[in-house]
């Protein structure tokens, strides 16, 4: 394959032009990242928590990544280039009681690096039972980076019920709670 910068000539109406390969190569998919919380959170309430600690890029055997890494900073995922980007949450949720639970992810955004608003929020509902029961609770959104200073990303959950023992369920070598940045195209 050329490199970005080799050049191509090409006629305009008779007149050769040159022009970058970077300007005509085709797009397709430049980022796919993958990342995970390596260890289990017991939720503290029953408001909005955002995920700040914990968080490890997917390095297990077998698992892979495209192009440039997200980077993150107390939960705060920055990305990498502009671009349309689908960006997916899955939180695990764990019961150890006996009354069943109301469980929520959310995606929230930045377009000014400050306030942050929920685009995306999905919904479960944990199952009592004698021990431990499971909730996937997936959701996702496509995110336009126009400006990779400003337009950032970061995830919560809630619960509705505190009583009994709840569980944010983590792994550092499988994905439980996890989150896919995969870039579409052009801005």
């Amino acid at each position: 394959e050329p490199a970005d910068t080799d050049e191509f000539l090409v006629s305009d109406a008779g007149v050769l032009k040159r022009i970058d390969y970077s300007l005509i190569k085709g797009g397709g998919i430049t980022v796919a990242d993958q990342w995970r919380l390596n260890t289990n959170l017991s939720p503290s309430g029953t408001s909005l928590e955002i995920i700040t600690a914990n968080l490890e890029r997917v390095d297990t055997s077998g698992q892979g990544t495209l192009g440039s890494a997200m980077t993150q900073s107390s939960g705060v995922f920055t990305f990498p280039s502009t671009g349309i980007y689908l960006v997916r949450a899955s939180i695990q949720f764990q019961n150890d009681g006996t009354t069943a639970r109301y469980c929520q992810n959310y995606i929230q955004v930045t377009t000014n690096n400050s306030d942050f608003t929920t685009v995306t929020e999905g919904s479960g509902n944990i199952s009592s039972g004698s021990g431990s029961t499971y909730e996937q609770v997936p959701s996702q959104t496509l995110i336009d980076v126009t400006d990779t200073s400003n337009v950032k990303v970061k995830f919560g959950f809630l619960v509705a019920s505190t009583s009994g023992s709840m569980t944010i369920y983590a792994s550092s070598t499988t994905n439980r709670t996890y989150f896919n940045f995969i870039r579409l195209g052009d801005t």
